[in-house]
């Protein structure tokens, strides 16, 4: 679980994500009271339930991208699911329920790393000694004697350690990996396609092949191997299943697709305002059982969001809304904001674009004036049709550079992005209502 203040959690998503101060700083203070909560005495931290947060704003605007920096920074279980996907009991679809075995495997995965990673060391000495083995084979009689240290094992073990064998081929023995069998069942029947899954899994568990590799991916191999021998399963269940239910996050995107919309026809209506007090249970706090055990929902932080642009949140059942206390507005992005997002964040559209055609020999080189109109025909597109937020970026950008993509290192280098440049590949577009309509 991350220790980081709201002020570090909010920089870290600076480096990403331009503007959007509310969403953030809200993000930043429900991650920190996860750590906070933790602080309290039993007692008292049994009764403090996580704010869930509700983010509303346009698509394209960056609260998708907020879940997948929250993620990486979270260091706790995190799952993010579209709402769409799942229906009613008794209709066809995924079962709500679902959302937390998701949740579940994901925090076994990441205890299973962590596990992994604490005996590491132990591990490797482990994979070197196996790759000795099979380099220095005993004699004939004394398979089962075990090996000495002698100078020549310590020689090899010396250039091993330096890499010089690393291209080596050896022949050694691994656990068979289960059959990969993919089982189909009714909607609501999650579980009993888990477990038969892991039923068929465990059956190849006992057997053994022999693999001629290099000493280098042997190595890996290995490791992982005896890194699994020596993590404890069991401890490794009970750990992760109070990962979620004490740092469980769970992000709900498209929450609007499931409200009912003021205009609509009441053809769906059913359905969605069922997946609405299905999801109630969860987020109020239930018990549900899991291949892992059972999982209790009460401490689990859930974050929705939502464009809301044929519904309004009002729309939600009430007691959907009073589960998520904390309301946050995005804001629609202006041309001064995709300018920004051209050139701050770390691993930006430019430095992409520059970076690709790098690699053919082009140096690219973007001028300020060409930022600009960059980002103002952008802007102007997402004002004249559906206004799609940063993703337009992507769009305007392939567009403007798909004659150098195309042409690559042929091309004259540097090749210069200015307004000019910007104006000859995409001025008639962007003025073109009807062409910017298909096009951009």
């Amino acid at each position: 679980m991350t220790q980081m203040t709201p002020r570090e959690i909010v920089h870290a998503l600076d480096q990403f994500i331009i503007g959007q101060q509310d969403a953030k700083r809200a993000v930043a203070v429900a991650l920190r009271n996860r750590w906070r909560r933790m602080q309290l005495d039993d007692e008292l931290r049994a009764e403090v339930t996580p704010k869930n947060i509700l983010m509303i704003g346009p698509t394209g605007v960056g609260k998708t991208e907020i879940a997948r920096r929250l993620a990486k920074l979270a260091r706790a279980p995190f799952i993010k699911v579209e709402a769409t996907k799942f229906t009613e009991v008794g209709y066809v679809g995924r079962d709500v329920e679902s959302i937390i075995r998701d949740l579940m495997e994901a925090a076994i995965k990441m205890v299973r790393e962590q596990a992994k990673e604490e005996v590491g060391h132990r591990a490797e000495d482990a994979a070197e000694d196996r790759i000795l083995d099979a380099l220095l084979p005993p004699p004939r009689g004394q398979e089962d004697q075990p090996r000495e240290d002698n100078g020549t094992r310590q020689t090899f073990r010396k250039k091993l350690r330096e890499g010089q064998l690393d291209d080596k081929e050896i022949d050694i023995e691994l656990s068979q990996q289960g059959p990969n069998v993919d089982i189909m069942t009714p909607p609501g029947m999650e579980e009993m396609t888990q477990q038969l899954s892991s039923l068929f899994s465990n059956m190849g568990q006992q057997k053994r092949e022999t693999r001629r590799v290099k000493v280098k991916d042997a190595f890996g191999l290995l490791r992982d191997e005896e890194a699994g021998k020596l993590v404890n399963e069991e401890d490794i269940k009970s750990r992760a299943v109070e990962a979620v239910e004490q740092h469980g996050i769970v992000f709900l995107d498209e929450i609007d697709k499931v409200a009912k919309g003021s205009g609509q026809s009441s053809g769906g209506e059913v359905s969605r305002e069922g997946v609405q007090r299905d999801l109630l249970p969860l987020i109020e706090g239930s018990t549900v059982s899991t291949k892992h055990g059972m999982v209790k929902t009460d401490h689990i932080l859930f974050i929705a969001s939502g464009a809301f642009h044929l519904s309004r949140p009002s729309d939600l059942i009430p007691e959907l809304q009073g589960r998520l206390p904390i309301r946050v507005e995005l804001d629609a992005l202006t041309p001064g904001d995709f300018k920004r997002i051209l050139t701050e964040p770390s691993a930006s559209l430019t430095a992409q674009y520059q970076a690709l055609l790098a690699t053919e020999g082009l140096d690219i080189d973007f001028t300020p004036d060409g930022i600009e109109r960059i980002a103002e025909i952008a802007w102007q597109v997402n004002e004249g049709t559906e206004n799609i937020g940063a993703r337009r970026l992507h769009t305007v950008m392939e567009r403007l550079l798909e004659e150098a993509s195309f042409r690559g290192g042929d091309m004259e280098s540097p090749l210069s992005i200015d307004a000019d440049y910007v104006n000859a590949q995409l001025g008639e577009l962007a003025v073109d209502e009807d062409l910017s309509r298909y096009i951009l």
